[in-house]
């Protein structure tokens, strides 16, 4: 599926909107989503996570990049909303700035997968859709069973590149 599926119609003209279709059952990508050693598997080294309305969320992704936010909806197993930002000093999404939502929905091959990423500033958008496209495509992997393998970008970033 391109990444670049069109948005619905109730979707920010703004928004980064990406889909995967995962061969798994919605229950098991949900837990890839918010249990804390199976997002790990496929995204981030250290993660903190109460997966609850008002709860928090905070992941190391790589290197010094901390990306944190609230929970403001868990909706098993279709849908986790939360709000997105990242600690890093002058960095255009502050914590909270953001909304991200992912949804689940069965398919004929598991599940479709949308993640709708909202209220980014401009010159935000196109770094945060390479960003989930990476990460989609590492859960993609790992929640079909398979093993995506160490992360590239985790070793470029601890080698400095």
């Amino acid at each position: 599926m391109t990444p670049n599926t069109p948005k619905s119609p109730n979707t920010p003209e703004d928004a980064v909107v990406v889909r995967r279709r995962i061969r798994a059952e919605p229950e098991v990508v949900f837990s890839y989503l918010i249990d804390r050693d199976r997002l790990l598997s496929w995204q981030g080294v250290e993660a903190v996570l109460d997966p609850r309305p008002g709860g928090m969320y905070r992941i190391r992704v790589l290197g010094d990049a901390i990306a944190t936010g609230r929970y403001t909806e868990i909706a098993p197993p279709v849908r986790v909303v939360l709000t997105w930002g990242w600690e890093n000093e002058g960095d255009p999404v502050p914590p909270g700035s953001s909304t991200l939502r992912i949804e689940l929905a069965p398919d004929v091959l598991g599940t479709l997968l949308t993640l709708t990423h909202t209220d980014l500033p401009t010159l935000a958008r196109e770094p945060h859709r390479t960003g989930w496209e990476h990460y989609l495509d590492r859960l993609t992997i790992r929640a079909s069973g398979g093993d995506p393998g160490p992360d590239p970008w985790e070793q470029e970033a601890e080698e400095g590149g």
